[in-house]
Parts: C-alpha cells; structure tokens; sequence
C-alpha cells in the first residue's frame, strides 16, 4: 500500500477503524502507532489518531455537544411571622425569632434575603430586626404618617422597602421607588407588600385582599370575595417568576400562581399571623 493510500484511508475513514485496517495489513507497526480518544457525552467530544511505517497518515474528528437540559423546578416554602416575632417555617430553615423577647412594637411584616437566605422583620413603628441578613436601615424612632405593615426585599437582596397602611413606601439600599398609594383614597388599609422577583417591581395587598400592583403584573386577588379573616401580607414565589401568596391573620392562604405548602388555617394560635415571605 503506497503512502498517499495510507494517507487516504486515514482521512476517509473513523480513525479507530483505519488503523485497525492498517494493522491487519502489516503495514503500520504497532510500537509505532499512537491514539487518543476523549468523550463528554453522547454525540458530544472528538478522538484523533496517527500512524507510521511505509507510510504516514493523520485523522481528526469531533462531535457538537447538544445544550444541556434545563434545571429542573424548584418548588419553594414559606414562613409566617406572628406579632410577637414568632415564627412558622414550612419546607423553610429557621435563623431565629424574636418570640419571647421585649418589643417596643408589634412586628407587622417579614421579607426573606435572596442572597443569603436569611430573613427580616419590621414593626409597626419601622424598627427592623435581621436573621442571617444584612441591615440597611430602619423609620425605627421616626415620625410616620401611618404604622408600617409591611415590607419586601429587592430582587438582588441588596435593599429593601417598608409600606405604610396609607400606601406610602420607604426605600433603603438599593430599592428604587416605583411608585405608592400615599394620599390616595383606599377601600381598605394596605396591610403587606411583595417584590416582583422578574420585574423589581412590587405589589401590594389590601386588608380586604386587593392588590395593587407598580411595574410588576396582576395575577389574581381576593378582593371583593369573602374572607374569613382579614388579608395580612403576601409574598412572591421566586420559583414561578410572578406568582404570589396572600396570608390572613387565621392563617389561611391564598395562591396566585404560586404552590400550596400548607396553612394554619382553623388551627390554634397563641397570636395571629401577621406577615409571611416565601423561601429561597
């Protein structure tokens, strides 16, 4: 077999196979072959081979790697706060409370950090008390027009807002203003707020289950329906990218494109449910 034949059955053919072929023939010593071949995954790497003798050739060959599969879904739990700082976990880790404690307030809201995992909650009088999450600042000792009820982390969780029970909102860190219902006529008292984890903007949630919704889009409400206890804050799933959860003062909780985890609904409470946030 001449060398440009080699050489052609080399290039024209998987080089393995060539080799073999040139083996058998006699016409490629063994001591002076040499191959490498390297796989990721099927239809995905490359191998390559050469050999001498009476003749020289060279093959090289690779395959595309396909995308790989999306991550699957992340189903998320949640935690209710009480007004004591007690808190409820469902398919949640717990930081820590303030349920025992001496409270210049009652807590009225609670936001979960998404970058560490951690947790806040805020009082009625603005004060914030941080679990395994940073602080960035507090109307802890300020004049406030209305009591806070409620408060949302941004999405990177390097801010957060407080809302008041009039609509009107405060920023701290990197939260931005996307607007308030301050000054504006209300059916019912804004008791809790939630951050748009796809948007940065936020939501808020009535006393009577209305929500009312800046940069960030409707999915559902419970105003105008019977409840059977009064709405007192929500959170928005991070798994679904826009849904959200309303809790009541009972416990009982209401999904908007969001899973359920579970409730306190028509269980006993040692003090009603104030706040809730969703876990990462």
């Amino acid at each position: 077999m001449s060398p440009r034949r080699i050489a052609r059955t080399l290039r024209n053919n998987p080089v393995p196979t060539a080799l073999s072929a040139l083996l058998l023939a006699g016409l490629v010593s063994t001591a002076l072959v040499t191959t490498a071949f390297t796989s990721s995954g099927p239809g995905c790497g490359y191998g390559y081979g050469y050999g001498y003798g009476y003749g020289y050739g060279y093959g090289y060959g690779y395959g595309t790697c396909p995308p790989p599969p999306p991550p699957p879904a992340v189903s998320t739990g949640y935690r209710f706060v009480a007004a004591d700082g007690g808190i409820f976990s469902f398919d949640a880790p717990f930081f820590g409370s303030m349920g025992g404690r001496h409270l210049n307030a009652p807590i009225v809201g609670m936001a979960e950090d998404p970058a560490t995992g951690g947790y806040w909650f805020v009082a009625a009088d603005g004060g914030i008390f941080s679990f395994n999450a940073p602080f960035f600042g507090s109307m802890g000792g300020r004049h406030l027009n209305a009591p806070i009820v409620g408060m949302a982390a941004t999405p990177n969780g390097m801010g957060y807002w407080f809302v008041a029970a009039d609509g009107g909102i405060f920023s701290f860190g990197n939260a931005s203003f996307h607007g308030s219902m301050g000054g504006k006529h209300l059916n019912a008292p804004i008791v809790g707020m939630a951050a748009d984890p796809a948007t940065g903007g936020y939501w808020f949630v009535a006393a009577d289950g209305g929500i009312f919704s800046f940069d960030a889009p409707f999915h559902g409400s419970m105003g105008g329906k019977h409840l059977n206890a009064p709405i007192v804050g929500m959170a928005a799933d991070p798994a679904t990218g826009g849904g959200y959860w309303f809790v009541a003062a009972d416990g009982g909780i209401f999904s908007f494109d969001a899973p359920f985890h579970g409730s306190m609904g028509a269980k006993k409470l040692n003090a009603p449910i104030v706040g809730m946030a969703a876990a990462a």
